[in-house]
């Protein structure tokens, strides 16, 4: 039986160049893949792009309604029309985006088809709350993988700061992507965001002021 797999980690752990290296494993061997990912991450438009500068087009985009399992039997048929060679997997970036419901579909896909499905996503977003699909992988997904990535000060980043311009920002909308919607993201150690933001976490504040957050702050 196939397995559903989420890899997942804080900003700039190498998520989109891992799926991407991951493809090219595939078909290095003869194998057919299909990549996607949620069409509300705008970046790279139907590009997956990787922060080291590379980038592929993807199979098909995932909108918000859309029945995902539905769409890989289309594109699957279209794969083995054209290549006499079945879909040996599908791999799935941005997965944070997905719906609960399109997640499910994944498990189908990967126990039902048995086709091995590969999803790369972060779990938190810039106010620490689960996304809605990485919530749901963090839930039924057969293999969890965490990649990682250092903070500004050399500690594991844990958590996704948002900026815009020089300032931190921790209210907004769940969705903001970077280089499209004027903002920025930096990842964090646990230390270091609540340094930048007072102490709150998850929109809620410690009963003291942002200045006197720190190492030798008395909370007595």
């Amino acid at each position: 039986m196939a397995k559903l797999y989420f890899r997942y980690g804080a900003m700039n752990s190498g998520k989109s160049t891992a799926l991407l290296q991951a493809a090219y494993n595939y078909e290095e061997r003869g194998q057919q893949v299909l990549l996607a990912k949620p069409g509300v991450d705008a970046k790279g438009d139907r590009d997956i792009v990787s922060r080291l500068g590379v980038a592929r087009g993807v199979h098909f985009l995932i909108g918000t309604g859309d029945d995902v399992l539905r769409t890989f039997f289309e594109h699957r048929r279209r794969v083995l029309a054209a290549t006499g060679s079945p879909v040996a997997c599908l791999l799935i970036d941005e997965a944070q985006f997905l719906t609960p419901a399109q997640v499910n579909d994944l498990l189908r896909i990967a126990v039902v088809q048995d086709v091995p499905v590969l999803a790369y996503g972060i779990r938190t977003d810039f106010r620490t709350e689960a996304f809605p699909g990485s919530a749901r992988l963090l839930e039924i997904a057969h293999s969890l993988e965490e990649l990682k990535t250092i903070c500004r000060c050399g500690r594991k980043a844990l958590f996704n700061a948002r900026r815009i311009g020089d300032a931190y920002v921790f209210d907004g909308a769940q969705v903001a992507i970077d280089t499209i919607d004027a903002v920025a993201y930096e990842s964090l150690c646990a230390e270091c965001y609540l340094a930048e933001s007072g102490g709150v976490l998850d929109g809620e504040a410690v009963p003291v002021a942002a200045e006197q957050f720190g190492p030798d702050a008395d909370f007595s």
